[in-house]
C-alpha cells in the first residue's frame, strides 16, 4: 500500500509503453506497465487533479498523499457498498492485499510468466511468486496443493 500512497504524477508515464515507476522493498526501482483502460483513467483523473510533478497521484482532501488507513478504509466502504449487490462478496475478506492477490492471479490465468509477475510485484526471488500464486491456482483448480513446478507449468 506504501508503494501505491507514495506515487507522485512525476511517477506517471502515460505515454507510449505507459507504466508507473515506484520504489518497492529494499529500495528497488520497479516499473509496473499499465493497461489502457487504466490509461484512459488515469489520464481523466489527472484533468481533475493539480498536476505537478511533486504532487500526489492519490492525494487526501487537503492535498496530502492518502494514509495507509485512508486507503484501507475506502476499500472497506466500497466493499461494503459492493456487497448489497454480490452476495458472494459478503463471505470473502476485501483488503487491499486481496487486490494485489486478484491481479496476480489474473495476470496468470492470461498466461503472463511467472518472472513477469514476480517483477512487477517486486519480489526477490520468482520462487515467492511460483510458491504464492502457482500453488494457489493449483489448489483452485484441483483442491490440493502441489510443490512440483512442472506439473503447474502444464
Amino acid at each position: 500500500v506504501s508503494e501505491l500512497t507514495g506515487l507522485c504524477w512525476s511517477d506517471v508515464e502515460l505515454g507510449r509503453g505507459a507504466h508507473l515507476r515506484c520504489e518497492g522493498k529494499g529500495r528497488k526501482q520497479r516499473a509496473t506497465p499499465l493497461t489502457a483502460h487504466t490509461v484512459s483513467v488515469l489520464r481523466a483523473w489527472s484533468a481533475e487533479q493539480q498536476r505537478t510533478p511533486q504532487a500526489p497521484l492519490f492525494p487526501a482532501s487537503r492535498g496530502t498523499p492518502l494514509s495507509i488507513d485512508a486507503v484501507e478504509a475506502l476499500v472497506a466502504k466500497h466493499a461494503a457498498t459492493a456487497q448489497k449487490t454480490c452476495p458472494t462478496l459478503r463471505t470473502k475478506h476485501v483488503t487491499v492485499h486481496a487486490f494485489r492477490h486478484s491481479c496476480a492471479m489474473n495476470l496468470l490465468r492470461a498466461g503472463v510468466e511467472a518472472t513477469v509477475i514476480s517483477l512487477w510485484l517486486g519480489h526477490e526471488d520468482v520462487q515467492t511468486t511460483t510458491k504464492i500464486y502457482l500453488n494457489s491456482r493449483e489448489l483452485h483448480q484441483t483442491g490440493e496443493r502441489t510443490t512440483d513446478l512442472r506439473q503447474l507449468a502444464g
